[in-house]
């Protein structure tokens, strides 16, 4: 327990250093989903018997707790093992691999948690209307531990910086708009209906949307993402050792 909090401590000094930079960057991308989006076919526009910009919301805080959730860890975590060599110091520290590999996970959660919040709190600013109950707490929570031990993979597993970049490019940028953040997979035709569904960020999108708009929540939805994150978690723990 002493590592876990050990670690966690110098990710909150971490954030308090630069809390306006994380801050604004987690602003920016929501931003725009809801200017373009929402004001600009919130109004005219309906989904699903709701207005467009309140059925977006809920994808925009997938999307975008991916993203920080993802990059939290994977960013830094890779520069750490690749260039600074700054990765060594924690396996030669007191510091069980357990303890390092929960405290990156469970921070980079948090700082998801963060920007959700952040995020909610922009999409009220602009109108949008839903539900923030404690489904869609743990769904949230659930979206954020999956990317967040994803990214702590990615970052074990990649070669060079360059290759942290085609993961974005190849994984992470396309469930963006393919995940049922910005339209319901409902409408997409079979066969890619369901590669969509099992896809890490469609059971987030979809059961926060549902959650936040008073729909029946999918079971499926809760069961992909616990099942996605005792395999990554799973997989970077072997990879943590292994390097270790």
């Amino acid at each position: 327990m002493a590592g876990l909090r050990a670690v966690l401590w110098r990710e909150l000094l971490f954030f308090r250093r630069r809390w306006w930079t994380i801050t604004a960057s987690s602003m920016v991308a929501p931003l725009l989903y809801m200017v373009a989006f929402g004001w600009g076919l919130g109004k005219t526009v309906s989904l699903g018997g709701v207005a467009y910009l309140d059925f977006i919301v809920p994808g925009v805080v997938a999307l975008s707790t991916m993203n920080v959730s993802f990059n939290a860890v994977a960013t830094p975590l890779s520069i750490a093992r690749l260039y600074d060599h700054t990765f060594e110091e924690y396996m030669v520290a007191p510091i069980t691999v357990y303890s390092f590999t929960a405290a990156k996970i469970l921070a980079g959660a948090a700082r998801g948690l963060y920007a959700a919040a952040i995020i909610i709190c922009l999409a009220l600013l602009f109108g949008a209307r839903f539900n923030v109950d404690l489904r869609f707490l743990l769904l949230l929570s659930l979206n954020c531990l999956v990317f967040s031990s994803l990214g702590f993979l990615a970052a074990l597993k990649v070669r060079s910086h360059p290759d942290m970049t085609r993961f974005n490019n190849f994984l992470i940028t396309p469930m963006i708009f393919v995940c049922g953040t910005f339209f319901s997979v409902e409408r997409v035709p079979f066969p890619m209906d369901w590669v969509i569904k099992l896809l890490p960020l469609t059971p987030a999108s979809q059961g926060l949307r549902a959650a936040a708009l008073g729909w029946d929540l999918p079971w499926t939805a809760p069961l992909l993402q616990l099942a996605y994150l005792a395999v990554f978690v799973s997989w970077g723990l072997k990879t943590c050792l292994e390097v270790e």
